[in-house]
């Protein structure tokens, strides 16, 4: 029996659940073992601009702020099911890592 750790990252946190519930649907039909999705720690990103382009004036700043959502799950499964999962459908803001342990 094989372990499959399932680490999505996205800004969007709603298509990463959308995902995460496809991913349990399709251990759920097969019967493979699923724990998660675990929220990992969200990171972010903070630019912070100057809002007059020339200089002139007072200094003032806007900060822009992008966040980094992070899912993982662990699947004990066979071959079958992890061909399954490599099939669904990611969005594109929406990475995905597949790791397997023995």
């Amino acid at each position: 029996m094989q372990v499959a750790t399932v680490k999505l990252t996205g800004p969007d946190y709603k298509k990463l659940d959308d995902v995460c519930a496809q991913i349990k649907d399709i251990c759920k039909r097969t019967g493979a073992k699923v724990s998660g999705p675990i929220p990992l720690p969200t990171k972010k990103l903070k630019i912070p601009t100057r809002r007059s382009p020339c200089g002139d004036g007072s200094e003032t700043f806007e900060q822009w702020e992008m966040r980094i959502h992070k899912r993982l799950l662990n699947i004990e499964t066979d071959e079958r099911t992890l061909r399954q999962v490599m099939r669904v459908q990611v969005p594109d803001q929406v990475s995905i890592e597949i790791e397997l342990k023995e």
